[in-house]
């Protein structure tokens, strides 16, 4: 295990861990080809903190990459909406283009 996979699980587990953190971790997961624990703390970041408009379309594109577009449209509609909600066009652009992957 790489030297910054095991601090950031570290921080991550940490009382001081923020929403960035696990974003961090479940981005390096993603790098390190280990999709279910990618996903898996994409999943605690959500539930954690929902507001939190880059896991969307990570989790989206990471859940394609995964050959599993349901769930993937699932994770990007509700990047679009928070997007949305937040003005974020950028965002809500990317997001749209992802989605447009999941046909």
């Amino acid at each position: 295990m790489s030297k910054r996979l095991k601090m950031l699980e570290k921080l991550a587990t940490s009382d001081k861990a923020d929403s960035f953190a696990l974003y961090a971790l479940a981005m390096e997961y993603r790098s390190a080809g280990r999709n279910n624990d990618s996903l898996r703390t994409f999943e605690t970041l959500r539930a954690k903190d929902a507001s939190y408009l880059p896991m969307y379309l990570m989790a989206g594109q990471l859940l394609l990459e995964m050959s599993r577009p349901e769930d993937a449209r699932s994770w990007l509609e509700a990047g679009v909406d928070l997007a949305t909600s937040k003005g974020d066009a950028k965002a809500k652009n990317e997001l749209l283009a992802a989605l447009a992957e999941c046909d």
